[in-house]
């Protein structure tokens, strides 16, 4: 499909929506348009048909320099439509997996270019956390849940399952393990598992950090060691 394809059939949309609810206000909100752009498409649809819905801007150039890639408004597009991520979302996801940094105004403008601004009503809205609470210390402090899996036998019966989860508030370290029984006995094994195996490695990971390699303030720079080698020296 076109660029032309996708703008008439948009617009078309656009027209049939207010006709089949016969309220032009509403039709204008909901594609977000001004009345006046509302009827000028209305005239022109009825005066031309679908060649008056094309857009009469021309001399634009087809391979400006700063015109995003095909590859990347793929991979937006591509996220948008499969995950339903927003902006600032694929943007963080571009960057992270894939190398690529681009604005989400960027982001933004594709999605409303091809036509998938708008999140089906059944998705919802994720906010995007601006501060989330945090530990500075990996394995000091951590989170505890049990949530209950409903999994298929191999011979087709459901069975019910429960996955214990512990998160380390300082890395956000993630332990998992799945029990048959939601049991006082099973929650303790699985604490002895998250102490014993995961979040104290991460501990003695932080404490060298910490001593070697973390410079401090305090010390103008440099490290706990520097200071105690230089002090016994």
């Amino acid at each position: 499909m076109t660029e032309d394809q996708r703008e008439i059939r948009r617009k078309k949309r656009a027209l049939e929506y207010a006709e089949k609810i016969e309220h032009v206000g509403r039709a204008c909100r909901r594609f977000e348009i001004a009345r006046s752009t509302f009827y000028l498409w209305r005239d022109r649809y009825r005066e031309s048909g679908d060649e008056g819905l094309t857009s009469r801007r021309r001399g634009c150039p087809h391979n400006h320099p700063n015109k995003t890639p095909d590859d990347v408004v793929e991979k937006i597009l591509h996220l948008r439509r499969t995950y339903h991520m927003g902006p600032i979302r694929i943007v963080w996801y571009l960057e992270r997996y894939h190398d690529i940094k681009i604005s989400d105004a960027t982001v933004y403008r594709v999605c409303r270019r091809y036509g998938v601004r708008r999140l089906p009503n059944r998705v919802g809205r994720r906010a995007v956390h601006t501060h989330r609470y945090e530990k500075q210390v990996p394995g000091h402090h951590m989170q505890v849940d049990v949530k209950f899996l409903t999994l298929k036998r191999k011979r087709g019966g459901p069975v019910r399952r429960y996955q214990y989860t512990a998160i380390d508030n300082a890395t956000r370290v993630r332990a998992l393990k799945i029990y048959k029984h939601y049991t006082q006995a099973n929650t303790i094994d699985f604490i002895d598992y998250v102490e014993d195996v995961d979040l104290e490695k991460k501990l003695a990971v932080w404490e060298r950090f910490y001593n070697n390699d973390r410079p401090h303030g305090a010390h103008k720079g440099k490290t706990p060691y520097e200071v105690l080698r230089k002090k016994l020296s």
